[in-house]
């Protein structure tokens, strides 16, 4: 149960509400049964509904106290007889819908902004936005409605589209690393673009994105950047993209949409990285890489070709 210091509970909700919110169909039990919270599989009790969508937890499930149940429709036979399942091809999701119901983000109808806050007077702030604590938005930055900043975030030379969350600590729009170098030492070159963050993009604690030397460096909507991630200037994310903790994308490489990046691989820079390729974890990317391929180790290659190499590895040192 979450702690309710932190956390508003706006239930209780029935069967029914809640499924036609996840968009699950009910088996067994009585629809009308109120649910009071969400809560872990392992833990969840009376009056509370969780979720299921990994087979290895299987035995979690069946000992379970909880209520209800948002469950795979090949798990369904593993739940209590006395349990009422919210059935569906996507449980993590349909969760996700289910306990923001319980949880929403807490939004006043208008702007709130810290008073520790610094913002620019020539900055355009939308309507419903959220700034925490000591952060700053710098000169002519746009902020779209429904937005949220959070606590110590510092945003210039920036647009940001509507439904955008960018977490603590997170840094939008400084300088690129760019210079100009030669026997005599290193000469900065002005960054000159901006970065242009579309709608309902995630951007995780302690990213930094930095802004264009003359073209922008964009985030495509709907893309999900997670903690501690660095994207150089001009680059270019499209939509729907995921990119994992401490990945590094060096500058002017283009990701197509609905790429994912797992965490701590890194892209060299002026690449093109094909729509719905999957980078694996740790991987270097050197060269381009196709549409829908899957890549991996480093040099990262095909991953059926890694693991073909790690799999003759193995018989060598095991001779």
């Amino acid at each position: 149960m979450a702690d309710s210091r932190f956390h508003t509970n706006t239930g209780p909700y029935t069967i029914d509400r809640i499924a036609d919110i996840s968009g699950c169909t009910i088996k067994g039990g009585d629809s009308t049964i109120e649910i009071e919270d969400v809560a872990a599989l392992n833990n969840a009790t009376s009056g509370q509904i969780t979720f299921l969508d990994n087979v290895k937890y299987n035995k979690d499930l069946a000992a379970s106290k909880a209520t209800a149940c948002i469950i795979h429709p090949k798990m369904v036979e593993f739940a209590p007889d006395d349990m009422v399942c919210l059935v569906t091809e996507t449980p993590y999701k349909a969760y996700a819908k289910v306990a923001t119901l319980f949880y929403p983000t807490q939004v006043t109808d208008d702007t709130a902004i810290h008073k520790s806050a610094s913002i620019a007077d020539t900055a355009i702030i939308g309507k419903s936005v959220i700034i925490e604590a000591n952060s700053v938005i710098g000169d002519y930055v746009e902020i779209g409605d429904n937005t949220h900043i959070g606590a110590n975030v510092t945003i210039s030379h920036s647009i940001i589209g509507d439904n955008v969350r960018i977490h603590n600590g997170a840094r939008i729009g400084q300088d690129g690393f760019g210079f100009a170098i030669d026997s005599t030492g290193a000469m900065p070159v002005p960054q000159l673009g901006r970065v242009l963050v579309e709608d309902s993009v995630n951007i995780g604690a302690n990213t930094c994105v930095d802004r264009g030397s003359g073209p922008d460096t964009i985030i495509g909507a709907g893309s999900i950047i997670d903690n501690l991630v660095q994207i150089a200037h001009n680059v270019q994310i499209g939509k729907g993209c995921i990119v994992v903790s401490q990945v590094g994308v060096s500058g002017s490489t283009k990701i197509n949409d609905y790429c994912v990046l797992g965490g701590q691989s890194g892209v060299a820079g002026h690449l093109h990285i094909g729509m719905g390729a999957q980078i694996g974890a740790q991987s270097g990317v050197t060269k381009d890489v196709p549409a829908g391929a899957k890549m991996m180790g480093f040099p990262a290659r095909p991953i059926r070709e890694f693991w073909r190499e790690m799999a003759q590895i193995k018989k060598l040192l095991s001779k």
